[in-house]
């Protein structure tokens, strides 16, 4: 009888703790904050593929303050100066930065490049033994506008001086198909490497990598919020089936923001 009771108590216990599960609610880190959004025409509110951008609906369902400095055609070399535009506007009035850009590096054929320059150095070092004088090599971050990667050094060089105690989060560029917009802006889709030779993935890859490089979290957007426009099935989140699957419409940029509600959720917005 004794091991009845045991078992109908623990069962009430545990229905118990399943509806307090399901009825607790926690706030969302991001919500009633400022946040500024760096990138280009995905972000640029002038831009005609949506009406609404993924930053509509986060201020919708947050309560986010947004302020917006993508620009259409930007590459990461602008980033500096929407980092330059935002402190003098704002100064330290805002609580995160969020950087979308990279599809344009990518179409001008900006060149991978490297991280670091690699130089040997005397440097007083102690292992075990009294420290003394040894040669190591030493890394220098490259900063070179005139490379992917040295657009990045720089870009997060600035940023992360300008606010060193804010959250910064990089969005990896989302897959691209083609634009035609006339005949001397015409893009073929991430399919083809670009013109000095690389394919769509090493940018987006080359975002990934900043994240460890610059401590700085980094949301996955090209594989997390499942948009694939090579296929003619996902045309229905993208401006026009025929001349651009390159700009989410609507339907793509709440999809991205229903990703980023998610993926926020897990990063403090402020420290």
């Amino acid at each position: 009888m004794k091991r009845y009771i045991f078992f109908a108590l623990y069962f009430i216990l545990a229905l118990a703790h399943e509806v307090n599960a399901q009825t607790i609610s926690f706030p969302h880190p991001w919500a009633h904050k400022r946040v500024a959004y760096f990138g280009d025409s995905i972000t640029d509110p002038n831009n005609d593929g949506s009406k609404l951008k993924f930053w509509d609906f986060l201020e919708d369902w947050l309560g986010i303050t947004p302020y917006i400095y993508g620009v259409s055609g930007r590459q990461w070399d602008n980033i500096p100066t929407q980092t330059e535009k935002l402190h003098q506007e704002h100064g330290d009035s805002v609580d995160a930065i969020i950087v979308f850009i990279g599809t344009n590096d990518f179409n001008a054929g900006v060149p991978i490049g490297e991280w670091y320059d690699i130089k040997e150095e005397q440097v007083m070092a102690g292992i075990h033994e009294p420290k003394h004088m040894v040669t190591r090599k030493r890394m220098y971050p490259i900063m070179d506008k005139s490379t992917y990667r040295g657009r990045i050094n720089i870009a997060l060089d600035k940023l992360k001086r300008t606010y060193p105690t804010k959250q910064i989060v990089l969005l990896t560029p989302i897959h691209r198909a083609g634009f035609y917009r006339n005949e001397k802006n015409w893009q073929p889709t991430e399919e083809y490497y670009n013109l000095c030779g690389e394919p769509f993935q090493r940018y987006v890859e080359s975002v990934k990598e900043a994240g460890n490089i610059w401590a700085v979290p980094v949301i996955d957007l090209n594989s997390l919020c499942g948009l694939f426009p090579m296929m003619d099935e996902y045309t229905t989140y993208f401006k026009d089936k025929e001349v651009d699957r390159l700009h989410p419409n609507d339907a793509g940029h709440r999809r991205m923001a229903q990703t980023l509600l998610y993926q926020l959720s897990t990063l403090p917005c402020t420290y």
